[in-house]
């Protein structure tokens, strides 16, 4: 299916089924998101890059108008819908201040897999316990796919957009058990030193080396 859309370029990766909070202050996209809501059509987040619009993006549903300030900012809520690639970017819509783009929505698997959900489930968290975080993933265990566990991995905003490029369930679960597996050994060196740091100048209960052992 190919069809046109406005869009909304920014530097984040939505992924499909995400909710995403944004405030709106440039003339052009709160004419869009008037446009949008008004009419219950969705629009478009391309992820720039490198000062550059990527050709991938999420088409994205404005869910709810959240406060429009005295000034004419607003909050609003979103919602990912699915993955989109650009064909063409348009520049400039007659009477609008803002661009559209011509896009397709290529065939996108995602069928749950819950086991091994479950495996970078336990990663995520244990990478969460070595830097203190808690997080709330909003639904059950057996119930999370890949989109759901992308944004709590660590993954840079580069990572982030090839991980939304990948269009089968079982490529972006690998992608982030490679992640995990690459940079758990390295946290758990960090904190391993940082409880090391914080043990010097303390008084410690040592037993000393036993030569005649």
């Amino acid at each position: 299916m190919t069809n046109f859309i406005p869009i909304f370029p920014l530097g984040i990766v939505v992924f499909p089924g995400e909710q995403v909070n944004l405030h709106i202050f440039e003339p052009r996209y709160k004419q869009l998101i008037h446009d949008c809501y008004g009419e219950q059509k969705p629009f478009g987040i391309p992820i720039v890059i490198n000062n550059a619009v990527a050709e991938m993006g999420t088409l994205v549903h404005v869910t709810e108008i959240a406060e429009v300030h005295a000034d004419g900012k607003m909050d609003i809520r979103t919602r990912g819908e699915k993955v989109f690639r650009i064909l063409e970017l348009i520049k400039s819509i007659p009477d609008k201040l803002y661009s559209g783009a011509i896009v397709h929505y290529p065939e996108n698997n995602e069928k749950q897999q819950p086991q091994i959900v479950e495996q970078i489930l336990t990663g995520i968290r244990e990478l969460h316990r070595f830097i203190g975080v808690t997080k709330d993933f909003k639904k059950p265990d057996d119930s999370l796919c890949s989109y759901d566990l992308a944004h709590h991995a660590g993954l840079s905003l580069q990572e982030e957009y090839e991980f939304l490029s990948l269009l089968h369930e079982l490529q972006r679960l690998e992608y982030l058990k490679r992640h995990l597996t690459r940079i758990l050994p390295v946290v758990s060196g960090i904190e391993s030193l940082k409880e090391r740091i914080q043990l010097n100048g303390h008084f410690r209960e040592l037993k000393g080396f036993n030569f005649n052992a």
